[in-house]
């Protein structure tokens, strides 16, 4: 089965521009292989983070795993400021 190829585009209507490091999230819901590929991480670092709670937040549908980018976005800027 081909590996599916993930395009992350721009959203137009984001206030804020993101750090210099992330990539701007697109304006669709994201799926855990974006969140992955949106941090750098591996996919099993997304379901670990949901697991215990300490990633953004996520929804089901159906049996499909989802990511609000605002949701993804509000994360970064809660972890940015834990930091500081």
């Amino acid at each position: 089965m081909p590996r599916r190829q993930v395009t992350i585009t721009a959203l137009t209507a984001q206030p804020t521009t993101p750090p210099a490091n992330l990539r701007p999230l697109p304006d669709r819901y994201l799926t855990p292989e974006d969140v992955a590929s949106l941090f750098g991480v591996p996919l099993e670092t997304v379901y670990q983070w949901r697991r215990k709670r300490t990633g953004p937040p996520g929804f089901r549908v159906g049996r499909h795993l989802r990511y609000h980018p605002d949701a993804v976005a509000q994360w970064v800027s809660d972890q940015a400021q834990r930091v500081a």
